[in-house]
């Protein structure tokens, strides 16, 4: 099943993912366990859920507000480094629920 707006929140996610690296950051794959190439591993970062959940954030509110997410899994150090980022870059706040703790991202701090 496709959500609605798919081609809307993967475009988003690819300029997401071209802001960041336009800002110099450089994918964390060293928690990824798979036995797969170096490209293969920032792919399957890029698409991680509490990224397209940060993506439907930003293409369905209004610019400046609070988008929160949770998810019921740890948040990854190279999702909690993209999204502080994304955060400093948007001038958006996000909190983040997982797991086991709150991750509040405001302008990157």
């Amino acid at each position: 099943m496709k959500h609605p707006r798919s081609k809307k929140i993967y475009s988003m996610l690819e300029k997401m993912n071209n802001w960041v690296k336009e800002n110099g950051y450089v994918s964390k794959t060293d928690g990824v366990l798979h036995y797969i190439g170096e490209n293969e591993k920032e792919r399957s970062l890029e698409v991680h859920s509490e990224k397209l959940a940060l993506t439907f954030g930003l293409i369905s509110t209004k610019p400046g507000s609070t988008i929160k997410i949770v998810k019921n899994l740890q948040v990854c150090q190279d999702c909690h480094a993209v999204i502080k980022l994304i955060s400093k870059i948007t001038g958006r706040k996000v909190f983040m629920r997982d797991r086991n703790r709150f991750h509040h991202c405001v302008d990157a701090l």
